[in-house]
């Protein structure tokens, strides 16, 4: 059974940082695209980054672009998200997928998520 956990959530000031971490397990965790979606209140949730199995190639919504880093270690079977230059608009719940093919902005195509993380950036 595939298990998917988030964490590193929390409340930080506009300008601040932080770094989410998410682990996999019950599956083989380097043959999978791994990516980052979150959900504001009474949004759909939308693609924030993907990272491919191997790590060489990522993706990020342009509204992250230069702000945000995405990173896997497949030794501890955990995919990060650093977050810098934090926003008021970055808060949300996010969320970490698990896909067997390719890096996808499509949630219906990732067959495993985690239960979120919140994260509020405060003005």
């Amino acid at each position: 059974q595939v298990q998917v956990v988030e964490s590193g959530g929390g409340l930080v000031q506009a300008g601040d940082s932080l770094r989410l971490s998410c682990t996999a397990s019950g599956l083989r965790f380097d043959q999978y695209s791994l990516a980052w979606f979150r959900q504001a209140p009474g949004k759909e949730r939308e693609g924030v980054s993907c990272i491919r199995w191997s790590g060489s190639t990522t993706y990020y919504t342009d509204s992250v672009k230069g702000r945000f880093t995405i990173s896997r270690d497949n030794t501890k079977s955990t995919l990060y998200l650093q977050m810098n230059s934090l926003k008021p608009e970055d808060t949300a719940m996010y969320y970490c997928a698990v896909r067997s093919g390719s890096c996808s902005d499509s949630k219906e195509l990732y067959g495993a998520w985690g239960q979120g993380t919140q994260v509020t950036v405060s003005s």
